[in-house]
């Protein structure tokens, strides 16, 4: 169940990540330099691209105020984990995909009791399938212009609809 419930999500971060670290060539060399950075650099790709892009819908069980809105018990809300993980009063510089960035506070994943029960299965495809791109790969490049990429952008998952790569076969 976990597999096949998690397989797009997964997949849409794997080609995501692939091309954010391709149009970051700093951080794709850091990693590239030190392989221990990926227990980080997971974390901070889940942070900094977000793949469930149109949020989340929750219903309020009791009263509450939020920064002065008050949300009556029955109401729904919609909460945005895009910009909780770009919230720039939790990170610093939260535009900036950085690699070694202390981790914690991302809620790619969800949060409490609403959390994704695959989150660890993903985090460790993540760390496998990158550190194996990075290993197999060693010259991968982007074929096209970054703004030729096709982006999924319409749907609730967030990712590349193809990614263009190439590579120096002689490597």
């Amino acid at each position: 169940m976990l597999l096949l419930a998690g397989y797009e999500s997964t997949a849409h971060m794997l080609g995501l990540g692939t091309f954010a670290l391709l149009r970051h060539p700093e951080q794709l060399a850091a990693l590239r330099q030190n392989p221990h950075l990926i227990d980080t650099a997971v974390e901070e790709l889940l942070r900094y691209l977000t793949v469930v892009q149109f949020g989340l819908h929750r219903t309020a069980l009791e009263d509450v105020q939020l920064n002065g809105q008050l949300i009556k018990a029955g109401q729904a809300v919609t909460v945005s984990l895009t910009a909780a993980n770009r919230d720039p009063h939790r990170f610093d510089d939260p535009d900036r995909l950085d690699l070694s960035r202390t981790p914690g506070g991302q809620v790619a994943f969800g949060y409490g009791v609403h959390q994704c029960l695959g989150r660890q299965l993903a985090r460790t495809e993540m760390r496998v399938a990158f550190l194996a791109l990075l290993r197999r790969f060693p010259t991968l490049r982007l074929e096209v212009l970054p703004q030729d990429v096709p982006m999924c952008d319409d749907q609730q998952l967030y990712g590349v609809r193809r990614l263009p790569v190439t590579w120096d076969t002689s490597a």
